[in-house]
């Protein structure tokens, strides 16, 4: 019970959390997830590209740093882009971040990429991954800290927690109050780096638009287009705020 109540912990937005697998253990399990992406996909080599997505995420990163200062943050990270038409892009405990050429086709500004890269961050800095492995594994994720599950077993678990599926890239769905978190995280973090956060609504427009008929794979995992929208314009006022005290970020596309 002691060991219980030590692994309660607030999330940056104030909920409370039950997080049992240590962070150096989440961040060896990042680094072995993304080392096994970097195996099996294609990597962008344009420099260009790389120059501008490494530019919003430094920008990103560095803000993150400063509004969630009582959070852990990884020492450092680093940023991939993969040749991969799918719209996506995550975050890996371990400072690891992944950008699909699919989601730089839909994104028309560095601030609609800011909005996508720190809503990402957001849900490595509340310890989401960790703590979906502890709500839905259960016993299993306990087994493996004591060393009874497999490492391939424990990689695979943390991918799926970490919204990653078995096919490397596949995005599977957070938790509502996850997404919320992580959506209000990625606002305040990218108002704080200079990017206009009236972007991140103009984003999901986008990317709504983009699928037609049908929501984009990005999209499908996650709230419906137009309850995200809600909750970001009810924080945008105070998200306007930060990114008015903000000195501009400029990264040239």
């Amino acid at each position: 019970m002691l060991s219980l109540l030590a692994a309660c912990q607030d999330s940056p937005a104030g909920r409370s959390q039950l997080i049992l697998l240590p962070d150096s253990m989440m961040t060896d399990l990042g680094h072995e997830a993304f080392a096994e992406m970097k195996r099996q996909q294609i990597i962008e080599t344009n420099p260009a590209i790389n120059a501008f997505v490494r530019c919003v995420s430094e920008h990103v990163i560095e803000a993150a740093g400063r509004v969630y200062a009582a959070e852990s943050m990884p020492a450092s990270w680093e940023v991939v882009v993969f040749d991969n038409p799918q719209p996506n892009a995550f975050a890996l405990p371990g400072g690891k971040i992944g950008v699909h050429t699919g989601m730089l086709r839909l994104v028309e500004t560095p601030d609609q990429l800011a909005a996508v890269i720190g809503h990402e961050v957001g849900h490595v800095l509340a310890d989401h991954g960790n703590e979906r492995m502890t709500q839905q594994l259960g016993i299993q994720s306990v087994l493996y800290v004591v060393g009874l599950v497999s490492e391939g077993e424990g990689q695979r678990l943390l991918m799926e927690a970490l919204g990653i599926g078995s096919q490397l890239g596949i995005a599977l769905p957070f938790s509502r109050a996850h997404e919320r978190e992580a959506d209000l995280i990625g606002l305040n973090i990218m108002a704080t780096a200079g990017f206009e956060p009236k972007q991140s609504v103009s984003l999901w427009r986008n990317m709504a638009a983009a699928g037609g008929g049908q929501p984009l794979e990005f999209l499908s995992t996650h709230p419906a287009h137009e309850t995200r929208i809600e909750r970001l314009e009810a924080q945008m006022q105070a998200a306007l705020t930060l990114y008015q005290a903000a000195s501009p970020a400029t990264c040239a596309r």
